[in-house]
């Protein structure tokens, strides 16, 4: 599947994945942050967006399998890779599979088991605007959203179901982010902390599961300090390891 995608900025290759039922559009504050700093890529899934839809169920594992093919065939891999939301979830399992072709990882607002989302956040339908935003670019027209929609209800019945074992397989540097207000169980977010064999956590105060766009500047910030070359482990670390490793870890991502 070829996803039709947006490109700005310059520097080090920056893949980031929109939500579930939004366009990349949904980006643009976060992308403002980053375009100095990167070159910022933001294609759009099957079925969102300028991307058009395609028989057969939506999946995370074929999002996935389309974003795979994506970056390889920009020809910077391995490249920084984000998602928010379900994007984020498309960004894990393309870690899982192809961690080759993904430097690190920002894991945003999202969970790995479709358990870890807090009761009653995913009933009923998307407001109607998702549904106008849709039909303003999508090349099969607004009249197929009810489709989508369908397709996307059937993929959170039971998805995604990967596992914490999974994460701990996992060797990709990766960047756990929640607003305080999510939609996440914070038990669960935590739980994927620290199951990771090198991973960080961030809570984005007095935010929501929108803080991207709630927050872009701060949430740019987390980023380019994960992503930084000099970061450290602290005075007193208990959970990472001395300087070697933390030093092994940054030329990783710098």
């Amino acid at each position: 599947m070829k996803l039709w995608h947006t490109e700005r900025g310059s520097g080090t290759p920056f893949v980031l994945l929109h939500p579930g039922g939004v366009d990349s559009r949904s980006l643009d504050p976060l992308v403002a942050e980053l375009e100095s700093s990167y070159l910022v890529r933001t294609p759009e899934q099957r079925a969102h967006g300028h991307t058009p839809d395609v028989d057969g169920p939506l999946t995370f594992a074929a999002m996935a399998a389309d974003t795979a093919e994506f970056i390889e065939s920009t020809g910077d891999a391995p490249v920084h890779l984000l998602g928010h939301s379900d994007g984020a979830i498309v960004a894990l399992h393309v870690a899982l599979t192809r961690p080759d072709l993904v430097r690190s990882l920002v894991f945003a607002g999202a969970v790995c088991h479709h358990e870890g989302w807090l009761p009653g956040v995913l009933d009923g339908e998307p407001p109607e605007f998702f549904g106008d935003s849709y039909g303003e670019v999508s090349p099969d027209g607004r009249d197929h959203w009810p489709i989508v929609v369908a397709k996307m209800a059937a993929m959170h019945e039971t998805e995604p179901a990967l596992s914490l074992d999974d994460l701990r397989g996992l060797h990709v540097p990766t960047l756990v982010v929640i607003g305080d207000d999510d939609e996440i169980r914070f038990d669960h977010a935590r739980a994927m902390y620290e199951a990771l064999p090198d991973g960080e956590f961030a809570v984005v105060p007095r935010s929501t599961h929108g803080f991207p766009v709630e927050k872009p500047a701060l949430f740019a910030q987390l980023i380019r300090d994960f992503h930084a070359a000099d970061k450290g482990n602290g005075f007193a670390p208990l959970r990472r390891g001395g300087s070697e490793d933390a030093q092994a870890s940054a030329a990783d991502l710098g």
